[in-house]
């Protein structure tokens, strides 16, 4: 995989079983790349998803976003990071990295929209329901804030 040979010189922090490895809420700082090892990702204290494929990344959202992590990062095995302590920069110096990143986001996108529609079609009709329509609409026409824009002038290159 492509981002593991891209994060080959970083450095490496390695995690007993049971240990957070980023707090949901804390300020972003770092990129994290499973190298081995196996993360269970919380929400809200609510498991939202399981990792343990060489190449996840995480804090990934809250670089783009420019906000605290969203999500809790804990270990379910000894798992090894390469920790990326630039990750605009590496984003931006890398188009490889920053596609194995927008990759894994349409992926999640794409399974959360699955998994909308899977909810809409099984309570249809049930009217308590009907903010799954505006949901979806959401997701699927929100356009980003003002403060998502790059900072200062576009120039013509």
């Amino acid at each position: 995989m492509k981002i593991l040979e891209l994060s080959a010189g970083l450095p490496v922090r390695t995690f007993a079983q049971g240990s957070p490895v980023i707090e949901q809420g804390a300020a972003c700082g770092e990129m994290l790349i499973l190298l081995e090892g196996e993360v269970e990702v919380l929400r809200d204290e609510v498991r939202v998803a399981k990792a343990a494929e060489p190449g996840a990344v995480f804090g990934e959202m809250s670089v783009l976003l420019n906000t605290p992590y969203t999500a809790t990062v804990r270990t379910l095995k000894p798992s090894r990071f390469a920790v990326v302590a630039n990750p605009k920069e590496f984003l931006a110096s890398s188009p490889e990295a920053s596609l194995h990143v927008a990759r894994l986001l349409a992926k999640r996108i794409d399974a959360l929209n699955s998994y909308l529609i899977d909810v809409k079609r099984q309570y249809e009709g049930h009217d308590h329901l009907g903010m799954v329509d505006d949901v979806l609409g959401t997701l699927m026409h929100r356009q980003p804030k003002a403060s998502l824009r790059p900072a200062g002038p576009v120039s013509g290159g």
